[in-house]
Protein backbone atom coordinates (compact mmCIF):
# COMPACT_ATOMS: atom_id res chain seq x y z
CA UNK A 1 0.00 0.00 0.00
CA UNK A 2 1.36 3.38 -1.02
CA UNK A 3 0.10 6.45 0.83
CA UNK A 4 -0.70 9.26 -1.57
CA UNK A 5 -2.48 12.60 -1.23
CA UNK A 6 -3.38 13.38 -4.83
CA UNK A 7 -6.33 15.77 -4.95
CA UNK A 8 -5.98 16.55 -1.23
CA UNK A 9 -5.29 19.95 0.29
CA UNK A 10 -3.09 20.20 3.38
CA UNK A 11 -2.46 23.11 5.72
CA UNK A 12 0.76 22.87 7.71
CA UNK A 13 1.35 25.58 10.29
CA UNK A 14 4.83 26.63 11.29
CA UNK A 15 6.05 25.17 8.01
CA UNK A 16 8.87 27.57 7.24
CA UNK A 17 11.52 25.64 9.13
CA UNK A 18 12.27 22.39 10.90
CA UNK A 19 9.53 19.83 11.29
CA UNK A 20 6.85 21.92 9.58
CA UNK A 21 9.00 22.43 6.51
CA UNK A 22 9.69 18.70 6.37
CA UNK A 23 5.97 17.90 6.72
CA UNK A 24 5.01 20.34 3.95
CA UNK A 25 7.61 18.95 1.55
CA UNK A 26 6.57 15.38 2.33
CA UNK A 27 2.88 16.06 1.66
CA UNK A 28 3.70 17.87 -1.59
CA UNK A 29 6.00 15.04 -2.73
CA UNK A 30 3.03 12.67 -2.43
CA UNK A 31 0.61 14.81 -4.40
CA UNK A 32 -0.99 17.20 -1.91
CA UNK A 33 -1.53 20.88 -2.51
CA UNK A 34 -0.09 22.69 0.50
CA UNK A 35 -0.70 25.90 2.39
CA UNK A 36 2.71 26.64 3.88
CA UNK A 37 1.90 28.71 6.93
CA UNK A 38 4.60 30.48 8.89
CA UNK A 39 4.57 33.77 10.78
CA UNK A 40 8.31 33.89 10.26
CA UNK A 41 9.09 34.96 13.79
CA UNK A 42 11.98 34.08 16.06
CA UNK A 43 11.89 31.02 18.29
CA UNK A 44 10.35 33.07 21.10
CA UNK A 45 7.57 34.32 18.82
CA UNK A 46 8.89 37.82 18.21
CA UNK A 47 9.07 39.37 14.75
CA UNK A 48 7.69 38.17 11.44
CA UNK A 49 8.90 37.47 7.92
CA UNK A 50 7.53 35.74 4.84
CA UNK A 51 10.92 34.57 3.61
CA UNK A 52 10.91 31.10 5.18
CA UNK A 53 7.44 30.18 3.94
CA UNK A 54 8.18 31.54 0.47
CA UNK A 55 11.36 29.47 0.31
CA UNK A 56 9.44 26.28 1.09
CA UNK A 57 6.84 27.14 -1.56
CA UNK A 58 9.67 27.65 -4.04
CA UNK A 59 11.05 24.19 -3.23
CA UNK A 60 7.65 22.61 -3.77
CA UNK A 61 6.87 24.39 -7.03
CA UNK A 62 10.34 23.68 -8.37
CA UNK A 63 9.58 19.98 -7.91
CA UNK A 64 6.30 20.32 -9.80
CA UNK A 65 3.98 20.64 -6.82
CA UNK A 66 1.44 23.28 -5.82
CA UNK A 67 1.80 25.42 -2.72
CA UNK A 68 0.86 28.82 -1.34
CA UNK A 69 2.67 30.74 1.38
CA UNK A 70 0.66 32.17 4.25
CA UNK A 71 1.85 34.33 7.14
CA UNK A 72 -1.07 34.03 9.55
CA UNK A 73 -0.42 34.16 13.28
CA UNK A 74 -2.18 31.03 14.53
CA UNK A 75 -2.94 32.78 17.83
CA UNK A 76 -5.22 35.21 15.93
CA UNK A 77 -8.51 33.58 14.94
CA UNK A 78 -9.34 36.13 12.23
CA UNK A 79 -6.00 35.54 10.53
CA UNK A 80 -6.53 31.78 10.79
CA UNK A 81 -9.98 32.06 9.20
CA UNK A 82 -8.48 34.10 6.36
CA UNK A 83 -5.82 31.42 5.85
CA UNK A 84 -8.44 28.69 5.53
CA UNK A 85 -10.45 30.87 3.15
CA UNK A 86 -7.30 31.27 1.06
CA UNK A 87 -7.14 27.49 0.70
CA UNK A 88 -10.83 27.30 -0.17
CA UNK A 89 -10.55 30.07 -2.76
CA UNK A 90 -7.56 28.39 -4.40
CA UNK A 91 -8.54 24.73 -4.24
CA UNK A 92 -12.09 24.44 -2.90
CA UNK A 93 -11.41 22.12 0.01
CA UNK A 94 -9.22 21.40 3.05
CA UNK A 95 -8.48 17.75 3.81
CA UNK A 96 -5.54 17.86 6.19
CA UNK A 97 -4.46 20.16 8.99
CA UNK A 98 -1.18 19.72 10.81
CA UNK A 99 -1.02 21.98 13.86
CA UNK A 100 2.73 22.35 14.07
CA UNK A 101 3.36 26.05 14.80
CA UNK A 102 4.94 26.78 18.15
CA UNK A 103 7.26 28.96 20.19
CA UNK A 104 9.42 28.52 23.27
CA UNK A 105 9.91 30.77 26.27
CA UNK A 106 11.68 28.43 28.67
CA UNK A 107 12.33 29.36 32.29
CA UNK A 108 11.77 27.72 35.63
CA UNK A 109 8.29 28.37 36.98
CA UNK A 110 9.75 30.61 39.70
CA UNK A 111 11.32 32.90 37.10
CA UNK A 112 8.63 32.69 34.43
CA UNK A 113 6.24 35.60 33.93
CA UNK A 114 2.57 34.87 33.42
CA UNK A 115 2.81 36.81 30.17
CA UNK A 116 5.29 34.25 28.85
CA UNK A 117 3.16 31.41 30.17
CA UNK A 118 0.04 32.72 28.44
CA UNK A 119 1.77 33.50 25.16
CA UNK A 120 3.09 29.94 24.78
CA UNK A 121 -0.33 28.50 25.65
CA UNK A 122 -1.98 30.88 23.18
CA UNK A 123 0.24 29.75 20.31
CA UNK A 124 0.28 26.02 20.98
CA UNK A 125 -3.17 25.37 22.44
CA UNK A 126 -5.32 28.21 21.17
CA UNK A 127 -3.51 28.12 17.83
CA UNK A 128 -4.42 24.45 17.45
CA UNK A 129 -7.98 25.15 18.56
CA UNK A 130 -8.39 28.13 16.19
CA UNK A 131 -7.02 26.23 13.19
CA UNK A 132 -9.11 23.15 13.96
CA UNK A 133 -12.24 25.25 14.40
CA UNK A 134 -11.63 27.04 11.11
CA UNK A 135 -11.53 23.76 9.15
CA UNK A 136 -13.99 21.75 11.23
CA UNK A 137 -17.25 22.42 9.39
CA UNK A 138 -15.51 22.15 6.02
CA UNK A 139 -14.23 18.70 6.91
CA UNK A 140 -17.57 17.59 8.32
CA UNK A 141 -19.47 18.72 5.21
CA UNK A 142 -17.09 16.94 2.83
CA UNK A 143 -17.11 13.86 5.14
CA UNK A 144 -13.35 13.76 5.17
CA UNK A 145 -10.69 15.28 7.36
CA UNK A 146 -7.40 14.50 9.04
CA UNK A 147 -6.11 16.69 11.87
CA UNK A 148 -2.80 16.25 13.67
CA UNK A 149 -2.02 17.98 16.96
CA UNK A 150 1.65 18.36 17.80
CA UNK A 151 2.14 17.26 21.38
CA UNK A 152 5.48 16.65 23.06
CA UNK A 153 7.19 14.34 25.50
CA UNK A 154 7.48 17.49 27.62
CA UNK A 155 3.70 17.50 27.88
CA UNK A 156 3.33 13.75 28.33
CA UNK A 157 6.04 13.45 30.98
CA UNK A 158 7.19 16.93 31.99
CA UNK A 159 10.49 18.75 31.44
CA UNK A 160 12.25 21.15 33.79
CA UNK A 161 11.91 24.78 32.73
CA UNK A 162 8.99 24.16 30.37
CA UNK A 163 5.87 24.49 32.52
CA UNK A 164 4.14 26.69 29.91
CA UNK A 165 5.12 24.48 26.98
CA UNK A 166 4.33 21.25 28.87
CA UNK A 167 0.90 22.50 29.89
CA UNK A 168 0.01 23.46 26.33
CA UNK A 169 1.37 20.26 24.82
CA UNK A 170 -0.64 17.99 27.10
CA UNK A 171 -3.67 20.22 26.57
CA UNK A 172 -3.68 19.54 22.82
CA UNK A 173 -3.92 15.82 23.60
CA UNK A 174 -7.05 16.59 25.62
CA UNK A 175 -8.38 18.59 22.67
CA UNK A 176 -7.67 15.61 20.41
CA UNK A 177 -9.47 13.22 22.76
CA UNK A 178 -12.77 15.07 22.39
CA UNK A 179 -12.49 16.14 18.75
CA UNK A 180 -11.72 12.54 17.77
CA UNK A 181 -15.03 11.49 19.31
CA UNK A 182 -17.02 14.36 17.81
CA UNK A 183 -15.56 13.95 14.34
CA UNK A 184 -15.60 10.18 14.05
CA UNK A 185 -19.01 9.79 12.39
CA UNK A 186 -18.04 12.39 9.77
CA UNK A 187 -14.78 10.60 8.88
CA UNK A 188 -12.80 13.40 10.53
CA UNK A 189 -9.96 11.71 12.37
CA UNK A 190 -7.88 13.54 14.93
CA UNK A 191 -4.54 12.31 16.20
CA UNK A 192 -1.46 13.64 17.97
CA UNK A 193 2.25 13.52 17.32
CA UNK A 194 4.96 13.66 19.99
CA UNK A 195 8.08 14.33 17.90
CA UNK A 196 11.78 14.19 18.67
CA UNK A 197 13.92 16.08 16.18
CA UNK A 198 16.85 18.44 16.26
CA UNK A 199 15.48 21.80 15.12
CA UNK A 200 15.92 25.39 16.22
CA UNK A 201 13.24 24.67 18.84
CA UNK A 202 15.28 21.91 20.47
CA UNK A 203 18.92 22.73 19.73
CA UNK A 204 19.51 24.03 23.28
CA UNK A 205 18.00 21.03 25.06
CA UNK A 206 19.63 18.28 22.96
CA UNK A 207 23.34 19.07 23.39
CA UNK A 208 24.83 15.76 22.16
CA UNK A 209 26.60 16.62 18.87
CA UNK A 210 25.91 13.09 17.59
CA UNK A 211 22.17 13.79 17.77
CA UNK A 212 22.26 15.83 14.57
CA UNK A 213 22.96 12.69 12.57
CA UNK A 214 19.92 10.80 13.79
CA UNK A 215 17.36 13.39 14.92
CA UNK A 216 16.42 14.62 11.47
CA UNK A 217 12.86 15.85 10.75
CA UNK A 218 12.14 13.47 7.88
CA UNK A 219 11.53 10.32 9.98
CA UNK A 220 9.02 12.30 12.04
CA UNK A 221 7.24 13.47 8.89
CA UNK A 222 6.80 9.83 7.87
CA UNK A 223 4.76 9.42 11.05
CA UNK A 224 2.69 12.51 10.32
CA UNK A 225 1.77 11.24 6.88
CA UNK A 226 0.81 7.88 8.38
CA UNK A 227 -1.62 9.76 10.66
CA UNK A 228 -3.21 11.48 7.66
CA UNK A 229 -3.78 8.66 5.17
CA UNK A 230 -7.06 7.08 4.15
CA UNK A 231 -6.63 4.36 6.77
CA UNK A 232 -5.42 6.70 9.51
CA UNK A 233 -6.21 5.81 13.11
CA UNK A 234 -8.33 8.03 15.34
CA UNK A 235 -7.47 9.37 18.80
CA UNK A 236 -3.92 8.04 18.61
CA UNK A 237 -0.75 9.55 20.06
CA UNK A 238 2.25 8.66 17.91
CA UNK A 239 5.72 9.23 19.30
CA UNK A 240 8.37 9.55 16.60
CA UNK A 241 12.04 10.39 16.39
CA UNK A 242 15.37 9.14 15.00
CA UNK A 243 13.58 6.34 13.17
CA UNK A 244 11.82 5.19 16.33
CA UNK A 245 8.02 5.00 16.51
CA UNK A 246 5.86 4.23 19.56
CA UNK A 247 2.39 4.82 20.89
CA UNK A 248 1.42 6.66 24.06
CA UNK A 249 -1.70 5.67 25.99
CA UNK A 250 -3.30 6.71 29.26
CA UNK A 251 -4.21 3.83 31.54
CA UNK A 252 -6.33 3.78 34.69
CA UNK A 253 -5.98 1.22 37.45
CA UNK A 254 -8.89 -0.96 38.44
CA UNK A 255 -8.83 0.87 41.74
CA UNK A 256 -10.77 0.18 44.91
CA UNK A 257 -14.19 0.96 46.34
CA UNK A 258 -14.68 2.20 49.89
CA UNK A 259 -18.03 1.82 51.59
CA UNK A 260 -19.71 5.02 52.91
CA UNK A 261 -18.28 4.57 56.39
CA UNK A 262 -14.77 4.21 54.98
CA UNK A 263 -14.75 7.21 52.63
CA UNK A 264 -12.26 9.21 54.70
CA UNK A 265 -8.83 10.56 53.76
CA UNK A 266 -7.26 8.16 56.24
CA UNK A 267 -8.87 5.14 54.55
CA UNK A 268 -7.81 6.42 51.13
CA UNK A 269 -4.20 6.64 52.31
CA UNK A 270 -4.40 3.23 54.00
CA UNK A 271 -5.52 1.66 50.71
CA UNK A 272 -3.11 3.57 48.49
CA UNK A 273 -1.13 0.51 47.42
CA UNK A 274 -4.29 -1.27 46.26
CA UNK A 275 -5.72 1.71 44.37
CA UNK A 276 -2.36 2.12 42.62
CA UNK A 277 -2.02 -1.59 41.75
CA UNK A 278 -1.43 -1.86 37.99
CA UNK A 279 -2.93 -5.35 37.75
CA UNK A 280 -6.15 -5.04 35.79
CA UNK A 281 -5.46 -1.51 34.58
CA UNK A 282 -7.24 -0.54 31.36
CA UNK A 283 -7.55 2.09 28.68
CA UNK A 284 -10.81 4.01 28.93
CA UNK A 285 -12.44 5.42 25.81
CA UNK A 286 -14.23 8.39 27.36
CA UNK A 287 -14.77 10.29 30.60
CA UNK A 288 -18.10 8.52 31.08
CA UNK A 289 -16.31 5.16 31.15
CA UNK A 290 -14.59 6.18 34.37
CA UNK A 291 -17.86 7.39 35.90
CA UNK A 292 -19.57 4.15 34.90
CA UNK A 293 -16.77 2.15 36.53
CA UNK A 294 -17.17 3.97 39.84
CA UNK A 295 -20.97 3.71 39.77
CA UNK A 296 -20.82 -0.02 39.03
CA UNK A 297 -18.55 -0.61 42.04
CA UNK A 298 -20.71 1.55 44.31
CA UNK A 299 -23.94 -0.22 43.31
CA UNK A 300 -22.30 -3.62 43.76
CA UNK A 301 -21.31 -2.57 47.28
CA UNK A 302 -24.92 -1.51 48.01
CA UNK A 303 -26.27 -4.82 46.72
CA UNK A 304 -23.73 -6.77 48.76
CA UNK A 305 -24.76 -5.03 51.96
CA UNK A 306 -28.51 -5.00 51.27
Amino acid sequence: MTIRFDGKVAIVTGAGNGLGRSHALAFAARGAKVIVNDLGGARDGTGSSSEAAQAVVAEITKSGGEAIANGANVADFEQVQAMVQQAMDAWGRVDILVNNAGILRDKSFSKMTMEDFKLVVDVHLMGAAYCSKAVWEIMKEQAYGRIVMTASSSGLYGNFGQSNYSAAKLAVVGLMNTLAQEGEKYNVRVNSLAPAALTRMTEDIIPDPRAAAVLQPEPVSAGVLALCGEDAPNKFVLCAGAGGYASFHTYETKGIHLSPGQQTPEDVVENWTDLDDVNGEERLNSALDQTAKFIKAALADIDKNA
